[in-house]
């Protein structure tokens, strides 16, 4: 899977290119944000603005990321379609991932 990456205020931002994040793109996913992880990178946003499905492969593996910062990292997800929060607010992870409608929101939350 394809993924952007850029620093803002210390947070790396991380959006994917493909507009799906389901059964076959969920490995390569979560394979490339822990090396983010491993490399460092302890704040992370994730912004979903271009994904207008995932499915609950996809969501293992936003989640599997998320637990792979332990403790001291933290990650939230910005850009999120009505159909995408409405799937992290039906499964409970609204509660794990803070939600912000923008990837600059979600910046300046966590580079706080």
């Amino acid at each position: 899977m394809k993924l952007h990456h850029e620093m803002e205020s210390g947070v790396l931002v991380i959006r994917p290119v493909e507009k799906r994040l389901d059964a076959a793109m969920a490995p390569s996913f979560e394979e490339r944000v822990k090396a983010f992880i491993a490399d460092g990178h302890g704040l992370i946003v994730l912004d979903l603005s271009p994904v207008e499905f995932v499915d609950t492969l996809g969501l293992g593996a936003i989640l599997a990321s998320r637990k792979a910062l332990g403790r001291n990292g933290e990650m939230a997800v910005s850009g999120s379609n009505e159909i995408v929060a409405d799937l992290f607010k039906l499964t409970g992870l609204d509660m794990v991932f803070p939600l912000f409608a923008d990837k600059d929101a979600a910046v300046a939350a966590l580079a706080r």
